[in-house]
């Protein structure tokens, strides 16, 4: 338990919940930086193979920058180098993490689930980003994110307004993969990782770099041209020959990550 996030190892899946709820989970550069130290430990760990982020309560995921911090005079020196919630500019995160979006999701927090890679949403989220309505814009990603992720009109009529999506439009609209009822969206998201737990860590992983990493490149064939150091650490495991060999055996594979 940390001074502003909790965190709960349940054998290869990592669980990380914003504990500010009074704040309605909002954050300010001391929890960024804690989450940042949290994203580190679970990106280094070889024991840890899937992780999902949540906010504490069931009123909010995460109201984005804490404003009242901000405009209190507090310090906001000392951002990440990784981002809002040491997640927003983690480029290198080759392991998955789910959002799990039990409320709030605007501003930051909206940044947050979309650099996730996958968002599942009880039916009482809200998405947003209404920074415009404050003088501000969606600087952590979310102005880049979002029309990369739905089509670029819905984006923009998003980015623009600032309008709050519910959880059912933002599963229209392709943000959000699962809908589930209110209180369930840690469950939800924890039906998700089993099922990536199910999967070879490595293929994961591979898969994931390579996706995200071919998004760089206009054409199919540009980006299957390119070298992933994933697919290499792949094909180079015990798990490359467990999973066939499971398979021609008839039996679960078991796999170790290497």
């Amino acid at each position: 338990m940390g001074e502003f996030s909790a965190v709960e190892k349940d054998g290869h899946l990592t669980i990380v919940t914003i504990n500010r709820p009074e704040r309605m989970n909002s954050l300010h550069p001391l929890a960024n930086r804690e989450l940042s130290e949290v994203f580190d430990d679970f990106a280094s760990d070889p024991d840890q193979w899937v992780a999902i982020i949540t906010g504490a309560g069931d009123k909010a995921f995460c109201a984005g920058n804490d404003l009242k911090h901000q405009a209190s005079g507090g310090d906001m020196s000392g951002q990440p180098e990784s981002g809002f919630a040491g997640l927003t500019a983690r480029y290198d995160l080759v392991k998955p993490v789910i959002a799990a979006v039990n409320g709030v999701s605007m501003g930051g927090g909206f940044e947050i689930a979309l650099a996730c890679d996958m968002i599942v949403a009880a039916e009482n989220a809200v998405f947003a980003l209404p920074e415009p309505r404050v003088g501000l814009a969606a600087l952590a990603g979310g102005v880049h994110r979002l029309p990369r992720q739905i089509p670029l009109k819905q984006a923009m009529g998003m980015i623009l307004t600032g309008r709050r999506v519910a959880a059912a439009e933002g599963q229209q609209l392709g943000f959000v993969n699962e809908v589930v009822p209110e209180g369930e969206a840690l469950a939800g998201a924890r039906r998700w990782a089993g099922m990536i737990l199910e999967c070879a860590p490595l293929s994961v992983r591979a898969s994931k770099q390579a996706s995200l990493g071919g998004l760089d490149h206009a054409g199919v064939q540009e980006a299957m041209a390119q070298r992933f150091d994933q697919l290499h650490a792949m094909i180079k495991s015990e798990d490359f020959i467990e999973g066939p060999k499971a398979f021609a055996e008839k039996r679960a594979p078991n796999w170790k990550g290497r």
